[in-house]
C-alpha cells in the first residue's frame, strides 16, 4: 500500500465492496464451520481496507474541513449496524428451535446459549444437548427461520455501492474501457506563460500550481523512511497515544455491546431477557443519533473539544453506572448516555490527529488499526473477566478502560504542545514541479 494512488484506492473500494456483497450471499450456504470462519475473514479483511482507505481519502481530500465529512461517514455506519437488525428481524423464528421432547432438559436455546457463553457451566453438558437436539432436526426445520433471505436482502442493498465506486472510476477515466486522459495542447501564448514565467512570480507560487489534487497523491507517501528523517519524537508519540486513545474508546464499545445484555440478566439486575435483549438496540440507536447530532456540532467546535467531552462523558457514566449498579432504569439511562458519548469519539480523533499532523493521512492508518485491536482485545479480555469473576466486574473494567483513555489524552495533549510546527520553506535551487522541503521550527 505504500504507493497507493487515487485510482489504486478506488479499485480497493471497489473490490471491498464487491466483496461484501459476495460474503452475504455465501454466507447461509456454507455448511461447515471452517468453510465459515474463512468467509468471515474475508470480510473482515474486506471492512477493514473500507474503513481504512474511506477515512484517509476523506481526511486527504477535506483536510481542515474532514471532520464534519468523516462525522457523516461514521453516521453512516452506525445507521448501518441499527438497520441491519430490523431487516433481519422478520426472517427470525419466534418459536424454539430446540424441541422440548428431543432433551431431557426443557431450557430454552436462548438460556442454554447464554449459560454457555457466559458462565461457562457444564459447556460440555450444554454443547451435548444441543447437538442431541439439533440432530434429530429434519432438514426443513432447520432452515424454517429463513434467515437465508435476510443475508440475501443485505448482499443487494450493498450492491448499489460497488456499482457507484464503478462510476466513479468511469468518470475518472481509470476504467480499461474507458479512453485515458490526454493532456491539452497548449497555445503559444499559454506555452509562453508556462515555459517563461513572469519575474513577479516566485519558484515557490509556481510550483503549489503543479502540486496535485490531495486524492490523487500517493496514500502513504509521508510513510517513506525518507519522511522520517529529522522528525521529532514527538511525531511518534502523538501517533502511539492517539492510537491507544481510539484503542480504549472503541474497545469499550465493542465490549459494552457485546456484554450488557450478559450482565443485565445476571445478578444483581436479573433483568428479563426480552428486556435485557433492548440494551444492545438502545446502545447502537444512541450511537447513531450521536453521531448524527455530532455533524453540525463538529462544525462549531474544535476536534479536540469534542474528543474531551466524550472521554470525560464516558468516564462520569461509568461512575454513575457503578454507584446505582442496583438501579435498572439506571443501566438503561446509562446505556444511552454512553452511546451518545461514544458516537463521535472515532472521527473527533482522527481529525484532531490529522490536523495536528498536517493531514498526510498516515495517521489514519495507526488509528484504524489501533481501533481495531482494541475491540478485538478488549472484548476478549472483559469476557475472560467477567467468566471469571461475576458481573460485577463488568462497570469496574469499564471505569478502568475510561481512565487509561482520559489519561492517554491527557498525554497526547502534552505530545501536541511539544510538537513543533512544520512549515513549508521554499528553496530556490529546486526545478519547477518539485515539491518545497518541509522542516520543522522549534
Amino acid at each position: 500500500l505504500c504507493s497507493c494512488s487515487l485510482a489504486q484506492s478506488l479499485w480497493a473500494l471497489f473490490t471491498s465492496t464487491l466483496a461484501i456483497s459476495l460474503v452475504f450471499v455465501i454466507i447461509p450456504l456454507c455448511r461447515d464451520v471452517q468453510v465459515l470462519a474463512s468467509v468471515m475473514a474475508l470480510a473482515g479483511l474486506a471492512m477493514g481496507c473500507i474503513d481504512t482507505v474511506a477515512n484517509m481519502q476523506l481526511v486527504r481530500i477535506y483536510q481542515k474541513d474532514s471532520a464534519v465529512f468523516l462525522q457523516v461517514l461514521h453516521f453512516f455506519v452506525g445507521f448501518g449496524a441499527l438497520l441491519s437488525p430490523l431487516i433481519a428481524d422478520p426472517f427470525l423464528s419466534e418459536a424454539n428451535c430446540l424441541p422440548a421432547n428431543g432433551t431431557a432438559n426443557s431450557t430454552s436455546g436462548s438460556h442454554l446459549f447464554h449459560a454457555s457463553r457466559v458462565l461457562g457451566q457444564h459447556h460440555a453438558e450444554v454443547w451435548h444437548l444441543s447437538n442431541q437436539s439439533l440432530s434429530k432436526l429434519p432438514p426443513q426445520d432447520r432452515a424454517g427461520t429463513r434467515v437465508s433471505y435476510a443475508f440475501w436482502i443485505m448482499a443487494l442493498i450493498n450492491l448499489p455501492v460497488p456499482l457507484a465506486v464503478l462510476f466513479l472510476l468511469s468518470k475518472e477515466r481509470l476504467l480499461a474501457c474507458c479512453p485515458q486522459r490526454r493532456p491539452l495542447l497548449l497555445s503559444a501564448d499559454e506555452l509562453a506563460l508556462e515555459t517563461q514565467p513572469p519575474e513577479k512570480e516566485d519558484a515557490s507560487s509556481l510550483s503549489s500550481k503543479f502540486q496535485p489534487h490531495p486524492g490523487h497523491e500517493d496514500l502513504f507517501s509521508c510513510c517513506q523512511r525518507k519522511n522520517f528523517k529529522g522528525a521529532p519524537y514527538s511525531f511518534f508519540a502523538i501517533h502511539i497515544t492517539a492510537a491507544l486513545v481510539l484503542f480504549m474508546t472503541d474497545g469499550m464499545t465493542g465490549e459494552y455491546s457485546a456484554f450488557v445484555y450478559s450482565y443485565a440478566v445476571e445478578k444483581p439486575l436479573s433483568v428479563g431477557h426480552k428486556v435485557a435483549g433492548y440494551l444492545p438496540s438502545l446502545f447502537w440507536g444512541f450511537i447513531t443519533l450521536g453521531r448524527l447530532i455530532s455533524i453540525p456540532i463538529s462544525s462549531k467546535l474544535k476536534p479536540v473539544t469534542m474528543v474531551f467531552i466524550n472521554v470525560v462523558g464516558v468516564v462520569m457514566t461509568f461512575l454513575v453506572l457503578l454507584v446505582f449498579s442496583y438501579n435498572v432504569a439506571f443501566l438503561f439511562v446509562g446505556t444511552a448516555s454512553l452511546g451518545l458519548f461514544l458516537s463521535s469519539t472515532f472521527p473527533s480523533m482522527l481529525a484532531y490527529t490529522e490536523d495536528i499532523l498536517q493531514y498526510k493521512g498516515c495517521a489514519t492508518t495507526v488509528l484504524v488499526t489501533g481501533a481495531g485491536i482494541g475491540e478485538m482485545v478488549l472484548q476478549m479480555l472483559v469476557g475472560s473477566i467477567f467468566q471469571a469473576q461475576g458481573s460485577h466486574s463488568f462497570l469496574v473494567c469499564g471505569v478502568i478502560f475510561g481512565c487509561l483513555a482520559f489519561t492517554f489524552y491527557i498525554l497526547l495533549l502534552f505530545f501536541h504542545r511539544m510538537h513543533p510546527e512544520l512549515s513549508s520553506v521554499p528553496t530556490q535551487d529546486k526545478a519547477l514541479g518539485m515539491e518545497s522541503s518541509e522542516c520543522y521550527q522549534r
